[in-house]
Protein backbone atom coordinates (compact mmCIF):
# COMPACT_ATOMS: atom_id res chain seq x y z
CA UNK A 1 0.00 0.00 0.00
CA UNK A 2 1.46 3.38 -1.42
CA UNK A 3 1.84 6.28 1.28
CA UNK A 4 1.81 9.84 1.07
CA UNK A 5 3.31 12.52 2.91
CA UNK A 6 1.51 15.87 2.96
CA UNK A 7 2.63 18.79 3.31
CA UNK A 8 1.17 21.27 6.08
CA UNK A 9 1.82 24.90 6.09
CA UNK A 10 3.18 24.38 9.33
CA UNK A 11 5.77 21.65 8.11
CA UNK A 12 6.60 23.67 5.08
CA UNK A 13 7.65 26.59 7.73
CA UNK A 14 9.49 24.33 10.07
CA UNK A 15 11.80 22.89 7.11
CA UNK A 16 12.27 26.50 5.64
CA UNK A 17 13.32 27.24 9.51
CA UNK A 18 15.63 24.40 9.32
CA UNK A 19 17.66 25.37 6.54
CA UNK A 20 18.37 28.63 7.49
CA UNK A 21 19.21 27.36 10.78
CA UNK A 22 21.81 25.49 9.18
CA UNK A 23 22.91 28.01 6.79
CA UNK A 24 23.60 30.37 9.59
CA UNK A 25 25.24 27.94 11.54
CA UNK A 26 27.57 27.09 8.30
CA UNK A 27 27.87 31.09 7.71
CA UNK A 28 28.82 31.35 11.39
CA UNK A 29 31.34 28.40 11.44
CA UNK A 30 33.39 30.15 8.61
CA UNK A 31 33.58 33.60 9.92
CA UNK A 32 34.69 31.92 13.15
CA UNK A 33 37.64 30.20 11.46
CA UNK A 34 38.27 33.12 9.14
CA UNK A 35 38.36 35.27 12.27
CA UNK A 36 40.66 32.98 13.50
CA UNK A 37 42.50 32.92 10.63
CA UNK A 38 42.84 36.36 11.06
CA UNK A 39 44.36 36.36 14.92
CA UNK A 40 46.73 33.41 14.02
CA UNK A 41 48.52 35.72 10.98
CA UNK A 42 48.41 38.82 13.17
CA UNK A 43 50.45 37.04 16.11
CA UNK A 44 52.54 35.52 13.37
CA UNK A 45 53.34 38.76 12.45
CA UNK A 46 53.64 40.53 15.92
CA UNK A 47 56.16 37.46 16.42
CA UNK A 48 58.05 37.85 13.40
CA UNK A 49 58.03 41.50 14.41
CA UNK A 50 59.52 41.55 17.83
CA UNK A 51 61.62 38.46 17.27
CA UNK A 52 64.36 37.05 15.70
CA UNK A 53 63.22 34.25 13.85
CA UNK A 54 66.11 33.17 10.88
CA UNK A 55 68.15 31.20 13.19
CA UNK A 56 69.67 28.35 11.36
CA UNK A 57 69.90 24.78 12.41
CA UNK A 58 73.54 24.34 9.86
CA UNK A 59 74.70 26.83 12.19
CA UNK A 60 74.39 24.83 15.35
CA UNK A 61 75.50 21.50 13.33
CA UNK A 62 78.91 23.74 12.19
CA UNK A 63 78.97 25.03 15.90
CA UNK A 64 78.67 21.73 17.64
CA UNK A 65 81.70 20.03 14.92
CA UNK A 66 83.99 22.84 15.71
CA UNK A 67 83.55 22.14 19.34
CA UNK A 68 84.51 18.65 19.28
CA UNK A 69 86.87 19.18 17.38
CA UNK A 70 88.65 21.68 19.86
CA UNK A 71 88.24 19.21 21.99
CA UNK A 72 89.85 16.68 20.65
CA UNK A 73 92.82 18.99 20.30
CA UNK A 74 92.65 20.65 23.72
CA UNK A 75 92.85 16.86 25.11
CA UNK A 76 96.11 16.27 23.20
CA UNK A 77 97.57 19.09 24.37
CA UNK A 78 96.31 19.30 28.15
CA UNK A 79 96.28 15.38 28.80
CA UNK A 80 98.94 13.05 29.00
CA UNK A 81 99.24 9.23 29.62
CA UNK A 82 95.69 9.51 30.69
CA UNK A 83 93.04 7.32 29.74
CA UNK A 84 90.27 9.18 27.33
CA UNK A 85 87.23 8.79 29.50
CA UNK A 86 88.79 8.02 33.23
CA UNK A 87 88.97 10.80 35.94
CA UNK A 88 91.99 13.32 34.65
CA UNK A 89 94.06 15.22 37.04
CA UNK A 90 95.94 18.13 35.25
CA UNK A 91 99.00 20.73 36.29
CA UNK A 92 98.21 23.51 33.82
CA UNK A 93 101.30 25.09 33.10
CA UNK A 94 101.58 28.97 31.52
CA UNK A 95 102.28 27.24 28.18
CA UNK A 96 99.59 25.32 28.48
CA UNK A 97 96.92 27.86 29.52
CA UNK A 98 97.78 30.18 26.69
CA UNK A 99 97.25 27.06 24.29
CA UNK A 100 93.71 26.19 26.03
CA UNK A 101 92.86 30.39 25.64
CA UNK A 102 94.04 30.46 21.98
CA UNK A 103 92.19 27.22 21.25
CA UNK A 104 89.23 28.70 22.67
CA UNK A 105 89.08 32.04 21.07
CA UNK A 106 89.57 29.72 17.63
CA UNK A 107 86.78 27.82 18.72
CA UNK A 108 84.95 30.61 19.25
CA UNK A 109 85.95 32.77 16.40
CA UNK A 110 85.09 29.73 14.02
CA UNK A 111 81.82 29.27 15.33
CA UNK A 112 80.79 32.72 14.87
CA UNK A 113 81.89 33.34 11.31
CA UNK A 114 80.01 29.85 10.32
CA UNK A 115 76.77 31.01 12.44
CA UNK A 116 76.86 34.24 10.94
CA UNK A 117 77.08 33.03 7.53
CA UNK A 118 74.33 30.00 7.94
CA UNK A 119 72.03 32.99 10.07
CA UNK A 120 72.63 35.11 6.88
CA UNK A 121 71.61 32.68 4.58
CA UNK A 122 68.75 31.67 6.23
CA UNK A 123 67.58 35.41 6.71
CA UNK A 124 67.83 35.98 2.93
CA UNK A 125 65.40 33.15 2.89
CA UNK A 126 62.64 34.32 4.68
CA UNK A 127 63.23 38.21 3.79
CA UNK A 128 64.46 39.28 7.17
CA UNK A 129 67.56 41.70 7.79
CA UNK A 130 70.11 39.95 9.41
CA UNK A 131 71.32 43.26 11.34
CA UNK A 132 67.97 44.92 12.69
CA UNK A 133 66.04 45.98 16.34
CA UNK A 134 65.72 42.09 17.09
CA UNK A 135 68.65 40.44 16.33
CA UNK A 136 70.48 44.26 18.11
CA UNK A 137 67.99 42.71 21.59
CA UNK A 138 69.01 39.21 20.83
CA UNK A 139 72.59 39.64 20.94
CA UNK A 140 73.17 42.17 23.93
CA UNK A 141 70.91 39.86 26.33
CA UNK A 142 73.07 36.92 25.11
CA UNK A 143 76.53 38.40 25.03
CA UNK A 144 75.63 39.73 29.10
CA UNK A 145 76.03 36.28 30.73
CA UNK A 146 78.60 34.99 28.45
CA UNK A 147 81.36 38.12 29.18
CA UNK A 148 80.58 37.65 32.86
CA UNK A 149 80.97 34.45 32.71
CA UNK A 150 84.07 34.46 30.46
CA UNK A 151 85.51 36.83 32.69
CA UNK A 152 84.70 34.68 35.64
CA UNK A 153 86.24 32.07 34.16
CA UNK A 154 89.52 33.75 33.43
CA UNK A 155 89.66 34.99 37.09
CA UNK A 156 89.65 31.08 37.90
CA UNK A 157 92.02 29.96 35.73
CA UNK A 158 94.51 32.46 36.98
CA UNK A 159 93.51 31.66 40.41
CA UNK A 160 94.65 27.94 39.57
CA UNK A 161 90.87 27.12 39.93
CA UNK A 162 91.15 24.92 36.45
CA UNK A 163 88.34 22.35 37.31
CA UNK A 164 85.47 24.85 37.33
CA UNK A 165 86.56 26.51 34.17
CA UNK A 166 84.35 23.90 31.96
CA UNK A 167 81.30 23.61 34.16
CA UNK A 168 80.96 27.20 34.24
CA UNK A 169 81.12 27.94 30.76
CA UNK A 170 78.27 25.72 30.04
CA UNK A 171 76.18 27.31 32.91
CA UNK A 172 76.92 31.09 31.83
CA UNK A 173 76.50 29.59 27.97
CA UNK A 174 72.69 27.94 29.63
CA UNK A 175 71.85 31.29 31.12
CA UNK A 176 72.44 33.18 28.13
CA UNK A 177 70.61 31.24 25.76
CA UNK A 178 67.67 31.23 28.42
CA UNK A 179 68.43 35.23 28.70
CA UNK A 180 68.45 35.25 24.81
CA UNK A 181 64.98 33.18 24.32
CA UNK A 182 62.64 35.92 24.67
CA UNK A 183 63.75 37.98 21.83
CA UNK A 184 64.12 34.33 19.50
CA UNK A 185 62.58 30.81 18.83
CA UNK A 186 61.65 29.11 21.95
CA UNK A 187 63.58 26.19 20.93
CA UNK A 188 66.63 28.00 22.37
CA UNK A 189 64.81 28.25 26.23
CA UNK A 190 65.29 24.34 26.37
CA UNK A 191 68.66 24.06 24.91
CA UNK A 192 70.07 26.66 27.83
CA UNK A 193 67.91 24.53 30.37
CA UNK A 194 69.70 21.37 29.51
CA UNK A 195 73.41 22.75 29.15
CA UNK A 196 72.81 24.59 32.70
CA UNK A 197 71.74 20.82 34.12
CA UNK A 198 74.99 19.26 32.54
CA UNK A 199 76.93 22.15 34.15
CA UNK A 200 75.41 21.38 37.04
CA UNK A 201 76.30 17.53 36.85
CA UNK A 202 79.92 18.28 35.59
CA UNK A 203 80.43 20.43 38.69
CA UNK A 204 79.73 17.26 41.04
CA UNK A 205 81.73 14.92 38.44
CA UNK A 206 84.99 17.95 38.24
CA UNK A 207 87.59 15.43 36.78
CA UNK A 208 85.21 15.24 33.72
CA UNK A 209 85.09 18.85 32.84
CA UNK A 210 86.24 18.50 29.21
CA UNK A 211 83.97 15.36 28.33
CA UNK A 212 80.82 17.14 29.69
CA UNK A 213 82.28 20.25 27.57
CA UNK A 214 82.25 18.19 24.35
CA UNK A 215 78.76 17.32 25.24
CA UNK A 216 77.35 20.55 25.96
CA UNK A 217 78.70 22.23 23.18
CA UNK A 218 79.75 19.61 20.49
CA UNK A 219 76.97 16.92 20.47
CA UNK A 220 73.67 19.41 22.13
CA UNK A 221 74.85 21.39 19.17
CA UNK A 222 74.64 19.00 16.43
CA UNK A 223 71.28 17.74 18.16
CA UNK A 224 70.06 21.35 18.21
CA UNK A 225 70.61 21.83 14.42
CA UNK A 226 69.18 18.72 13.49
CA UNK A 227 65.88 19.46 15.12
CA UNK A 228 65.73 22.59 13.92
CA UNK A 229 66.77 21.67 10.48
CA UNK A 230 63.25 19.26 10.38
CA UNK A 231 61.86 21.61 12.47
CA UNK A 232 62.00 24.55 10.53
CA UNK A 233 63.83 23.49 7.49
CA UNK A 234 66.29 26.45 8.67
Amino acid sequence: MTKYFILTPIKIWKFKSNCITLNHKVLFMSEKEKYLQDLKEIKDMMSRSSKFISLSGLSGISAGVIALIGAFLAYRFVYTDQLFLGYRSITLTQDKALILIGLALAVVTLALAFGVYFTGKAAKQKQQSLWNEQSKRLLINLFIPLITGGLLCLILLSKGFIGMVAPLTLIFYGLALVNASKYTLTDIRSLGLIEIALGLVSIYFIGYGLLFWAIGFGVLHIIYGIVMKIKYGA
